[in-house]
C-alpha cells in the first residue's frame, strides 16, 4: 500500500496490537519495548524520533486509485482495488470507491444474505469511518496504511 506515516494513534494502536500477539505467544513485552519495536520498523532510530516525525501534522491518508487495501467491511475480511479518491483536507477525511476482490456480505443473519461487490466510503486519516455499527464497530477499518 502507498502511503505516509500513519498518525500517533495509528502507530499506537499498532503497537498495542503487536503487544498483545506478543503476549498471545508468550513473549511478553513492555508498552515502551513495544512502541520502540514499531519505530524501528517504520525505519526511525527510536519511538521519540518516529514521534517528533509525525509531530503535531495534520494526518493524511494518501491513495489513488490502483492501490491495493485491505481491512474489515462491516465485520468482514476484505481485499480490494481503490477504484476513486476524493479528499477532504480540511477535514482530513477521504472519500473512497472500493472493488473487493470477493464479494463481501453484509448482513449478519443466518438465514439471509447480501453481497457487495464495490463499496464507496469516507475514511478518516486513520483508515476508518465515522459509521459504526450496533456492536460499536467502524463499517470499515483499513489496515496496514
Amino acid at each position: 500500500m502507498n502511503g505516509s506515516l500513519l498518525s500517533l494513534s495509528a502507530l499506537k494502536a499498532q503497537a498495542k496490537q503487536l503487544r498483545a500477539a506478543l503476549e498471545k505467544r508468550g513473549e511478553p513485552i513492555s508498552h515502551s519495548q513495544t512502541l520502540e519495536l514499531i519505530a524501528h520498523q517504520h525505519g526511525y532510530r527510536d519511538w521519540n524520533t518516529l514521534y517528533a516525525a509525525v509531530g503535531n501534522r495534520p494526518p493524511v491518508l494518501y491513495l489513488r486509485p490502483g492501490d491495493r487495501v485491505q481491512g474489515k467491511y462491516l465485520g468482514q475480511r476484505f481485499h480490494a482495488e481503490v477504484l476513486g479518491v476524493q479528499s477532504s483536507s480540511a477535514a482530513c477525511r477521504v472519500r473512497l470507491t472500493l472493488q473487493f476482490d470477493e464479494a463481501v456480505d453484509v448482513v449478519s443473519f443466518d438465514s439471509f444474505s447480501s453481497y457487495r461487490h464495490r463499496v464507496t466510503c469516507t475514511v478518516n486519516a486513520d483508515g476508518m469511518t465515522s459509521e459504526r455499527t450496533s456492536d460499536g464497530e467502524p463499517h470499515m477499518v483499513l489496515t496496514g496504511l
